[in-house]
């Protein structure tokens, strides 16, 4: 049977008290419907996708859906007066008489390919699917006159996530059953009709604590955290497809540069590498422009550029040279700039993919190295503005986000410590080729020694 997914994205966001509707915020440069559209997207075993939107939005859908370039087949449906009756007309959009349908809201951007695989798995066995995790609070049940009247055992109780998972015939005759049900009018909860009429049991798939539904103002400062902290699963693509593609590294000589140079050279890739070494020296505009010319000239086109290059002095601000202090902003983030700029007619043409690094001080600021801890939080805001500026020319701009890393610059400011302690730089050397294959954009991608999330 076909696997549909309906997205429901009507809601007008008055909770969160902004003007535009929570699911066309930006968070980590992509409204938050990208984000949840492109988890379903890549999903193999995603037939077609439906989108159920406000009628006041569906041209923007339409841009958003052109933007993202789905592969699969994406139908808009006009959403209804209530979540019920926009969750009805997503069902009953689908033509098929047999098939398997999982709803979910367009505000759950965290949705994971795991739990899209747990869910399809256990339709083959059950008729209707919850998505829950474990309450970790105490649940109280309270009286008119606002006192307890029950506490019940916490083990019993779970919170409801989405997707909501249904063989298509069961979940179409419950929302039928329901229209002529008083008491059903304001249900915001699909399993809830199918429980209500007795049709089936519920099944429990586990769901997980990051897929977070955006409701509240709070909700949408912490989802844009998540975003700068998940480590992202990356596109299952075998490092063998960049055999024959451009790359470009600046900061070739050393460290998680000279790796990524090594590895790629490895698996075919044509690579130029430039530093300081061979006299190019990133916040020289000129230099970069004549070194992106000149592989250009050469290979004929430029599929990446890499900049790895980086300066860390550490020192308090107030006792520092001043020269020494310019010198680390213009390597680090007008360096950024000169290859961002200079880029960009080639990236155009490939439909090419940029890469920068930054470091985990970007999220806090540190005593001592508080120029390169802003620099670095620089870097990743200017990706991802750059990643929404370039969007529509198809050109990929992401962060590498390596925690302490044993090269050369970490040994020169901190002296030797325990490689056990420390991320190897072909760790991140194999995670940057990963990222320039896949199609995200716009995003910090976490390199640990463990996987965290």
């Amino acid at each position: 049977m076909k696997n549909y997914a309906i997205i429901l994205a009507s809601g007008s966001g008055e909770r969160t008290g902004l003007n535009t509707p929570k699911q066309f915020l930006k968070i980590a440069g992509k409204t938050v419907i990208e984000h949840t559209l492109q988890t379903f997207q890549k999903h193999p075993e995603i037939d077609e996708i439906i989108i159920v939107a406000n009628k006041d939005y569906i041209e923007q859908v339409e841009n958003i859906i052109k933007i993202n370039n789905s592969k699969k087949p994406v139908k808009i449906v006009q959403g209804g007066a209530t979540r019920k009756d926009s969750s009805f007309n997503g069902i009953n959009s689908i033509k098929d008489t047999q098939a398997n349908v999982l709803i979910h809201d367009a505000v759950r951007p965290f949705i994971s390919s795991k739990i899209i695989d747990d869910c399809i798995e256990a339709l083959k066995t059950h008729k209707a699917i919850d998505v829950a995790i474990p309450s970790s609070d105490t649940i109280v049940i309270a009286n008119d006159d606002n006192f307890i009247k029950q506490i019940p055992e916490r083990k019993f109780f779970r919170r409801g996530q989405t997707p909501q998972c249904f063989y298509l015939p069961v979940i179409k005759k419950a929302h039928e059953l329901s229209l002529n049900d008083d008491e059903a009018k304001n249900v915001t909860d699909d399993c809830s009709l199918v429980l209500k009429y007795g049709l089936c049991e519920v099944y429990i798939v586990e769901g997980d604590h990051f897929n977070r539904k955006i409701t509240y103002p709070l909700d949408v400062a912490i989802a844009d955290k998540l975003f700068q902290l998940k480590s992202l699963k990356l596109d299952d693509v075998g490092l063998e497809c960049i055999k024959d593609k451009v790359l470009v590294v600046f900061g070739h000589s050393r460290g998680i540069g000279r790796e990524i140079c090594t590895l790629a050279e490895e698996y075919g890739a044509r690579v130029r590498g430039f530093s300081r070494k061979n006299g190019v020296d990133i916040s020289d505009f000129n230099l970069v422009k004549d070194s992106l010319s000149d592989v250009n000239k050469k290979e004929g086109k430029i599929d990446c550029v890499i900049n790895t290059a980086g300066v860390l002095n550490i020192g308090n601000l107030e006792a520092r040279n001043m020269s020494d202090i310019q010198k680390e902003i213009a390597v680090n983030y007008l360096g950024a700039i000169n290859i961002a700029k200079e880029s960009f007619n080639y990236l155009k043409e490939s439909k090419g993919s940029l890469l920068f690094y930054t470091s985990s001080s970007y999220t806090r600021g540190r005593a001592k190295y508080c120029t390169y801890s802003s620099s670095k939080a620089a870097i990743v805001n200017l990706a991802q503005a750059l990643s929404e500026e370039w969007a529509k020319f198809d050109i990929r701009v992401n962060v590498i986000n390596p925690e302490r890393t044993a090269t050369q610059m970490r040994f020169q400011n901190f002296g030797k410590e325990p490689e056990d302690t420390l991320l190897s730089p072909k760790k991140v050397a194999k995670v940057s080729l990963e990222t320039i294959l896949s199609s995200y954009t716009g995003q910090v991608i976490n390199v640990t020694r463990e996987d965290l999330f």
